[in-house]
């Protein structure tokens, strides 16, 4: 491995210099596989350096485990376009062990299906940063953030770093039970260029990214600008994913400190399906389950012309796997920030960051009214004669006139963000001591609108516009504006005890303020489960969060690491969903919730071993591997229980929060990669993960035992196995990358599971000789394809609310996709 890299790999984690054993010793995949751990890695260059900079840049290889005492993952900008120019950063750590990360699109982009699961753990109990900023905890229909795919351009990543267990105490989350995933962003590079790229590929796929970079136009200064347009055809239905995004960075580094400035924008829509519903009674259910958008007139036929609360028997049939006439996702993000990191001497560096998001944002939805319990949603706003059924012919044929003689309804959820916040952190240096004292704070703002309109047979809404844009609501069913304020301190001591063990301590507190008004309150009753949304606030507070590790460098090839850390979940601040307790259906459960209820908690212990030996075994001339076993006690788990046994979620109703116990968790992770010189690397990485609930919990006035207690948690796979094979020439790269799945529990009583199974996906890569004399310095072409073997199964699954029902979303087809970039 080359010393860049190292470089590279050791900037990630610390702005000032560490003691030499304090460095962040690492294992690295280069492209393939699992790479050195070194006793004494050179010191760290400050960030944003030309030397950090060129670290982030051409690295191939990619750090997969290593920190000063716990267990983190890494992967750079160069093996995440490989893996798909274009990526989702948290797709991009699917490679890794104990990673599952799930969409039914190639990119992992759409959010409505992500399912992300890293040692037992869910999507939202982790924490998500990008250059330090909190993105919030990754829920759909986000209430405190965006996802990292919205924060910055998949090709302006310079890393992604992934703590999977213990997160550093300084993370400004209020989520990271179970680690953190930072994504850090490129520096603009030293010298004035262009770079171009246009990806075309299957389902009418194009992505089109340029990027400007100004060079140092004077004082060390530098920027760039950058944006991308990517619009591609859903694989199984008629909907187009479309985006435009824009970054700009500037940099400016003197010997006094380093400014940082990045603002992104992003405007997306992104078209979405229904998961396909399983019933463990049900004899047949489709692979697909497709929206009808945008054929109109067949639509109609499907829900038998405009008479569809007949009953057409094309609909009748599907039961609870009919299709809606469209869904999507409409999001738009501003999101910026400023940074001073101070070299106040060599000893002492002072960190300052500020920053700012906006969100706008619309869930929106259409389909037929007879579904989910529309038609008794719809009567208490209007009610038809007295006695009257509200599914009778004469009702659904006057809401049909209501809502625009179509049959069908338009349903939004309408939200917006505001955040900002600051950061600060203070590290000295003291003999063989490195401390560091750190804050954050975070005012936000954020409301949700349920509205229904119509839809009108004559003028047909459109997955592609808001229909707050051109029309007034027939129904606001609830409003809801929520105002937060996050504050967090931690404080920590890196002892370098001897060269070959260092010894960190420290912990962290952490506040939040919470209260919500409710301006349109739900008519009682008609938000299934509710009597009325809860109003108030809900303050939450833990001043003691320890963690404490070692590091031992055994030889100079080998370590040791040990380290232990209590986290906390705070309380969900969103609005009508989620595990959140403002979503609570009434006053009274509220109330009740905050003197009974704590918020989730998890004690993280793990250990482990690396190495890197160089071997001369005929063609074998390196290994380099770690394996690493934790084990996870997790307290006053939340869980939310439907108030209905409907899996729709067009007529949601308010959540029912129940205190499941605890889990238990141990596992294991093994990474290990053979060089064969500078040609080949075989990667590999075994994960195994056992997380089970202790108790059995109850539901209901009837108190109606759910037996869980030995139950495994649903979704989160017990094996996991990761391959990648890498073959280089002169100007050729061929890769193959495969993921097995094991086998998952698809409801919280394991009596519903689904297969694992294995994808292959491949890229062949030719960077084209250039002779230095024309206008291009750089000129590649690569070819990818996903799912070689075209494998079908479960990608997402939605964990059913009873025994014998789940949800889930398809695997995504052989995809191809065909890649020039060029450099000026």
């Amino acid at each position: 491995m080359n010393r860049t890299m190292l470089l590279a790999g050791a900037a990630a984690l610390a702005l000032p210099v560490a003691p030499a054993a304090a460095q962040d010793s690492q294992i690295v995949r280069d492209g393939t596989g699992v790479a050195p751990a070194t006793a004494a890695a050179p010191a760290d260059p400050a960030p944003g350096t030309e030397a950090d900079q060129a670290a982030t840049d051409a690295a191939t290889d990619v750090v997969v485990t290593g920190a000063v005492t716990r267990s983190v993952t890494q992967i750079g900008n160069v093996e995440i376009q490989k893996i798909l120019p274009g990526i989702s950063p948290l797709k991009a750590l699917q490679t890794l062990p104990g990673v599952t990360y799930l969409t039914a699109d190639p990119w992992g982009n759409n959010e409505q299906n992500i399912s992300l699961f890293i040692h037992g753990f869910n999507a939202q109990q982790l924490g998500y940063t990008l250059d330090g900023v909190p993105l919030g905890d990754q829920q759909y229909g986000n209430y405190n953030g965006l996802s990292p795919q919205r924060a910055i351009i998949s090709e302006n990543v310079g890393r992604v770093t992934l703590a999977s267990g213990a997160g550093d105490l300084g993370t400004a989350s209020t989520s990271n039970l179970g680690g953190t995933i930072d994504t850090f962003s490129s520096d603009p590079r030293a010298d004035f260029g262009l770079t171009a790229a246009q990806t075309v590929g299957s389902y009418q796929a194009t992505r089109s990214y340029l990027r400007l970079d100004s060079g140092d136009i004077g004082q060390n200064t530098r920027l760039y600008v950058s944006g991308v347009r990517q619009r591609a055809r859903a694989w199984d239905f008629n909907g187009y994913q479309n985006g435009w995004q824009g970054n700009a960075k500037l940099v400016h580094d003197d010997s006094h400190g380093k400014l940082t400035a990045y603002f992104a924008y992003s405007d997306k829509t992104e078209p979405n399906e229904d998961a396909t519903v399983v019933a463990a009674n049900q004899a047949f259910q489709p692979y697909i389950r497709p929206f009808l958008y945008s054929d109109l007139a067949n639509t109609l036929k499907y829900f038998n012309n405009q008479y569809a609360y007949n009953g057409a028997p094309s609909y009748a049939a599907a039961g609870s796997n009919y299709s809606n006439y469209y869904g999507g996702a409409l999001r738009t993000d501003y999101l910026g920030y400023a940074k001073y990191d101070w070299r106040a001497t060599d000893r002492v560096t002072w960190s300052n960051q500020v920053y700012f998001h906006h969100n706008d944002g619309v869930g929106i939805i259409a389909g037929p009214i007879t579904a989910a319990g529309l038609p008794l949603l719809f009567s208490y706003y209007y009610p038809g004669a007295a006695g009257s059924s509200p599914t009778s012919p004469t009702n659904l044929a006057r809401l049909s006139t209501i809502f625009g003689n179509s049959g069908l309804a338009t349903r939004t959820t309408e939200y917006r963000i505001d955040r900002y916040g600051g950061l600060s952190t203070l590290k000295i240096e003291l003999g063989n001591h490195q401390i560091e004292l750190g804050g954050w704070y975070e005012r936000q703002s954020s409301s949700s609108y349920r509205r229904w309109y119509a839809f009108d047979i004559n003028d047909p809404s459109s997955v592609y516009r808001r229909p707050n844009s051109y029309a007034d609501p027939l129904i606001t069913q609830y409003g809801s504006e929520v105002r937060v304020e996050e504050i967090q301190t931690h404080i920590q001591d890196a002892w370098q005890v001897v060269p070959t063990l260092l010894v960190q301590a420290g912990f962290k507190s952490t506040f939040q303020k919470a209260r919500q008004a409710v301006p349109v309150q739900p008519i009682p009753g008609s938000f299934t489960g509710s009597r009325e949304l809860p109003v108030g606030r809900l303050n939450t507070d833990e001043w003691f969060l320890p963690q404490a590790g070692v590091l031992w460098d055994v030889t100079a090839s080998e370590q040791v690491f040990v380290n232990a850390q209590k986290n906390i979940r705070q309380f969900q601040t969103s609005a009508a969903a989620g595990l959140s307790p403002f979503a609570l259906g009434s006053q009274t459960l509220f109330e009740a919730f905050k003197d009974q209820t704590k918020p989730e908690t998890s004690w993280t212990y793990e250990g482990g071993v690396r190495t890197r030996r160089a071997l001369a075994l005929g063609p074998i001339t390196g290994f380099e591997g770690q394996i690493s076993y934790y084990h996870v006690d997790f307290s006053n788990r939340l869980l939310g229980v439907s108030p209905t046994q409907t899996i729709s979620a067009v007529a949601s109703g308010a959540t029912i929060l129940a205190n499941v116990g605890s889990v238990t968790t141990d596992g294991v992770d093994v990474a290990g990669t053979l060089r064969f010189g500078d040609t080949v690397s075989l990667y590999n990485a075994v994960s195994y993960n056992n997380s089970r609930y202790d108790n059995d919990y109850t539901v209901g006035a009837a108190q109606t035992v759910v037996p869980t207690a030995g139950k495994k948690v649903p979704g989160s796979p017990e094996w996991l196995n990761k391959t990648v094979a890498t073959l280089r020439t002169d100007g050729v790269e061929l890769q193959l990358i495969g993921d097995y799945i094991g086998k998952r529990y698809a409801t919280y009583t394991n009596d519903l599971s689904v297969k694992g199974y294995f994808t292959l996906s491949g890229r062949v890569g030719f960077d084209m000789p250039l002779s230095g004399e024309g206008l291009a310095k750089k000129l590649g072409v690569s070819l990818n394809v996903t799912n070689i073997t075209d494998q079908r199964g479960a990608s997402t699954i939605s964990i059913g609310a009873a025994s014998g029902t789940y949800n889930f979303f398809p695997v995504a087809p052989r995809q191809v996709f065909a890649t020039i970039t060029a450099g000026f």
